[in-house]
């Protein structure tokens, strides 16, 4: 069953996605040249217990980091260590808290310093497919609606879309159904029902669709070894306009 979340509980969940959106953006704000993975770790594990809350990865079926901090061709799960940014990386920061008992789950792609005019492209591309998709959640909708714009876009700017890993629901549990692909065809899948908050993450490649995972048993990278881009936010579907629950007061929300 989809959960549908009303009152106190949608308050819940507007508390926590505030919370890690102002962790997020304080993550953005510390990316440059020499900053390594594990201070970003690191530095989101104090915020989250500053705010009474817990990192909702770490120990998600044994995965070690607060956070996810995967650079250039790793597209997710990317484990906060000893690895530096240089100039002309790009860094993927998925984070998730738990704050008290709600799910809040966001992502972004940040350039370390300036990036290649096609890199920058892919980032735009992909930020661009997920505000498609979120223009698509509406009441009465299907899920299909959503992955079918996001899919679209993709393929329209000759990128391609990661399908072994796929946004989620979201609420008590990090994954709620429904699994939300980012591809599919239009008019099929589970209606969209206010009350619904659904994660939608489009993962982009540069290259070819195919990842492989590292011998850390978490890190996913293309298989080519080309750059991915990674975008989310989490969405509350509601009577009308879909409301961006993680949208963050640096960002503006499409």
């Amino acid at each position: 069953m989809i959960p549908i979340k009303k009152g106190v509980e949608i308050e819940g969940m507007r508390k926590s996605c505030r919370a890690v959106s102002e962790i997020l953006d304080h993550l953005i704000s510390m990316v440059e040249p020499g900053v390594t993975t594990g201070d970003l770790d690191r530095e989101a594990a104090r915020l989250m217990k500053e705010r009474g809350g817990k990192s909702a990865f770490l120990g998600y079926r044994g995965f070690p980091g607060h956070i996810c901090a995967s650079v250039n061709e790793e597209v997710v799960h990317g484990i906060g260590g000893a690895r530096k940014l240089s100039y002309g990386d790009i860094i993927k920061l998925d984070v998730g808290i738990i704050l008290e008992g709600w799910v809040g789950d966001t992502a972004t792609t940040v350039t370390v310093g300036a990036v290649s005019q096609e890199t920058s492209q892919l980032l735009q591309c992909t930020e661009a497919a997920l505000y498609l998709g979120i223009e698509k959640v509406r009441s009465g909708a299907r899920l299909g609606d959503v992955c079918s714009a996001i899919e679209k876009h993709v393929h329209k700017a000759g990128y391609s879309v990661v399908r072994e890993f796929v946004g989620h629901g979201v609420g008590r549990s990090l994954h709620e159904e429904p699994q939300i692909p980012n591809f599919g065809k239009a008019g099929t899948g589970p209606i969209l029902k206010p009350g619904m908050t659904l994660a939608i993450e489009p993962m982009v490649n540069m290259g070819g669709c195919d990842v492989k995972i590292l011998k850390d048993g978490w890190t996913v990278v293309t298989r080519d070894g080309q750059p991915s881009a990674h975008f989310e936010h989490t969405v509350l579907v509601t009577q009308g306009e879909p409301e961006i629950l993680t949208c963050r007061k640096a960002a503006v929300c499409k």
